[in-house]
């Protein structure tokens, strides 16, 4: 079926009609010729004749938009309980009008339209042809983008910028081969995704972010340990003292926390139970006695336990 069928045009004129009459009643059904009389009165662009209200309401015409639009407003200021926008009323009944004029496409906002408008539904939560289309062409229904992309960041490019980049590319190479691109880089492969940096941008909180993921995450790992292996923190500390290849500041900073009493007293009760009740600092201290060293082996943006490889001062069992 083609866009302007009979069929398609008549039920797109009986839902531009429905929607009158349910503006009309909603705006206490007032007469055909008080209607026209409020157009008069108002500032509209049109003036429009009780007779022309009437063939309107009832879809015994076509009417120029105009019409339409000075109908719509006069009837949403008449609405009282509840109040009703005339601006928002007009843009509702836009797209509905140019289904009429224009067929199926006619219901789609231009692409200047969109770009100006501000969401893509309306306030009633119905679905709209550009909420439909935003839907089918957002990224997140068929892919989990990368994280590392979702960090806050200063644009490169302006919006526009980018659109003419896009409408380019789409011209030389076409649309499939422009598409495919972009969720191949949303799914986290783009220039750059080796060093976590999109394009080369580098977030300024990256390595914070980095640090704070990697020391929850060998928390997490010594939780699991110490649940499974007796007397794992004691020979953890001894071979601490043992290694001779500890960085020299470090076993400094370790050593100055050993001669906090405080300190070492809720390091050796730390088990999964007490594990929330124990500062910050002895987490920290029981970290350096378990964790010889944790380093990035993953790229940015993947889970933990691919991201990030534990040396362990006791070697996990064989079994784990």
């Amino acid at each position: 079926m083609t866009p302007n069928t009979p069929s398609l045009l008549n039920e797109a004129h009986r839902e531009l009609v429905r929607a009158l009459e349910e503006l009309h009643r909603a705006a206490g059904h007032p007469g055909m010729r008080k209607v026209s009389l409020l157009i008069a009165e108002g500032d509209y662009p049109a003036a429009v004749s009780h007779e022309g209200v009437r063939t309107t309401l009832k879809g015994l015409n076509i009417p120029r938009w105009e019409t339409v639009q000075s109908i719509v407003a006069a009837l949403a200021a008449a609405c009282v309980d509840p109040p009703r926008d005339p601006t928002a009323e007009v843009a509702r009944f836009l797209p509905l009008w140019r289904v009429v004029r224009e067929g199926e496409p006619g219901g789609i906002k231009s692409a200047r339209e969109l770009a100006l408008s501000r969401g893509w539904g309306t306030d009633d939560g119905q679905w709209t042809a550009e909420a439909v289309v935003g839907m089918m062409i957002n990224p997140f229904n068929a892919i989990e983008i990368a994280p590392s992309l979702a960090v806050p960041h200063k644009p490169l490019i302006s919006e526009d910028e980018w659109v003419q980049v896009g409408v380019r590319l789409i011209d030389e190479n076409g649309a499939e081969f422009a598409l495919r691109a972009l969720l191949r880089t949303l799914k986290g492969d783009y220039l750059g995704a080796e060093e976590g940096s999109p394009f080369g941008y580098h977030y300024r909180d990256q390595d914070a972010v980095e640090m704070h993921t990697a020391f929850r995450y060998g928390c997490d790992r010594i939780l699991q340990r110490l649940a499974t292996e007796p007397n794992l923190l004691q020979r953890s500390i001894s071979a601490m003292h043992a290694d001779e290849t500890m960085d020299r500041e470090d076993r400094i900073e370790m050593l100055r926390a050993e001669s906090d009493a405080s300190l070492m007293r809720e390091v050796m009760i730390a088990t999964p139970e007490t594990w929330q009740e124990l500062s910050e600092e002895a987490h920290h201290q029981i970290w350096g006695y378990l964790i010889k060293r944790i380093e990035p082996v993953g790229r940015f943006g993947l889970p933990p336990d691919q991201r990030f490889r534990i040396t362990w001062r006791i070697p996990q069992p064989a079994t784990a």
